[in-house]
């Protein structure tokens, strides 16, 4: 079978590198030609996504997905016209826009953030009468890694939020949510409806980019876990996802609030590819195929840390006990993930050790 993905990232090369062992085939549809899954297939694509690359793409596959949430819904409903496409337009349509995601929690009862829909100054001024102080303003489509967000903490700060931000109306407006920590949680469905969730993620972000994630999350209550199975399982089944699905989460001092939704295959799951029994790479690539899904129990304590910015020595890195390298063959910028290091160890607090070992090895220490 051959899978075409949108996007030649590192998350594309990843289900590219899961999915070769069982005879899948891949190419790529993305306007930059030195990405990162290049090796790994045809690579077609443009900025403007015209007519003739999109359907060179469609000639070069039987079924395709997506590596990540911000492209156009155009491109990938002139695919699904013709051929499978999963997951499908919907999923994709909700978890690029954060109203409709709003939307969506509010029908199924997942509780998430007090929120407003922003088209003017004006609609920011009621939202911070309605919702209080303070308040996070958020572009519509196209956030990530922090980007297209600005907290609002009094009426200087909203003017500037609209100044920043307003050009990109309609935008978000959510009451701030007071939290102790950010969790995850991975989850896969299949055609047949099947739903399998990986163990809760706890996340920690530096400047708005994920510095690591730890699996299972530390003193975790199991009705908490249980309750992170149920809000995605209610997502997935609504949007009758196939693939892998991501939801990111806030935990309160009152339980679980929803923050965001991803798709597709999420950075806070690359620990799965040595830390799980089936990665999520290789079970969204089951799904995909229509073929039955892999067992999500976690082997050992697990920790992904992100390589941002700049190489580490690899020799350095490989030499710390039950860790892997993953480069995705980029060059160093400011900001930019270029890998991440996967870790395992017998204890949670043996864990940690070497999560510590790992951030000294980094040119650019993690948060901890």
């Amino acid at each position: 079978m051959r899978v075409g993905v949108f996007g030649g990232g590192q998350l594309g090369r990843m289900m590219a590198l899961a999915g070769y062992p069982f005879n899948l085939r891949f190419s790529f549809y993305d306007a930059i030609h030195d990405c990162p899954s290049a090796p790994l297939g045809d690579v077609y694509g443009d900025a403007a996504g015209s007519a003739e690359s999109l359907q060179a793409f469609l000639a070069s596959a039987d079924v395709f997905t997506y590596e990540f949430e911000n492209i156009p819904t155009a491109w990938v409903e002139s695919i699904a016209r013709h051929k499978p496409v999963f997951p499908s337009v919907r999923s994709l349509a909700v978890s690029q826009n954060r109203l409709n995601e709003k939307e969506l929690f509010d029908r199924l009862g997942i509780p998430a953030a007090p929120w407003r829909r922003v088209d003017s100054e004006g609609d920011l001024s009621r939202a911070v009468a309605e919702l209080g102080l303070p308040l996070v303003i958020k572009t519509v489509t196209g956030g990530y890694d922090g980007k297209g967000q600005f907290v609002v903490r009094s009426a200087e700060d909203a003017s500037r939020a609209w100044n920043e931000l307003g050009k990109a109306a309609p935008l978000l407006a959510e009451t701030f949510v007071s939290f102790h920590r950010e969790l995850s949680i991975v989850a896969v469905r299949g055609q047949d409806g099947e739903v399998l969730c990986y163990p809760p993620a706890w996340n920690v972000h530096h400047q708005g980019i994920l510095s690591h994630s730890v699996v299972p999350a530390p003193d975790i209550p199991e009705a908490r876990s249980r309750q992170a199975d149920a809000y995605i399982r209610a997502i997935m089944n609504d949007l009758q996802h196939v693939g892998v699905m991501t939801l990111e989460m806030f935990d309160t001092e009152t339980g679980l609030v929803a923050n965001e939704t991803a798709p597709r295959v999420h950075n806070s799951g690359h620990w799965s590819i040595e830390g799980a029994i089936c990665s999520q790479f290789e079970n969204h690539m089951r799904a995909v195929a229509g073929l039955p899904l892999g067992v999500t129990d976690p082997i050992r304590p697990s920790a992904m840390i992100n390589i941002i910015g700049a190489h580490p020595d690899t020799a350095a890195i490989l030499a710390i006990p039950e860790t892997h390298l993953h480069l995705y063959g980029k060059t160093e910028r400011p900001g930019r993930k270029l890998g991440h290091i996967t870790v395992t160890a017998p204890t949670h607090q043996a864990l940690m050790e070497r999560v510590n070992v790992i951030a000294g090895e980094l040119p650019n220490r993690m948060a901890l």
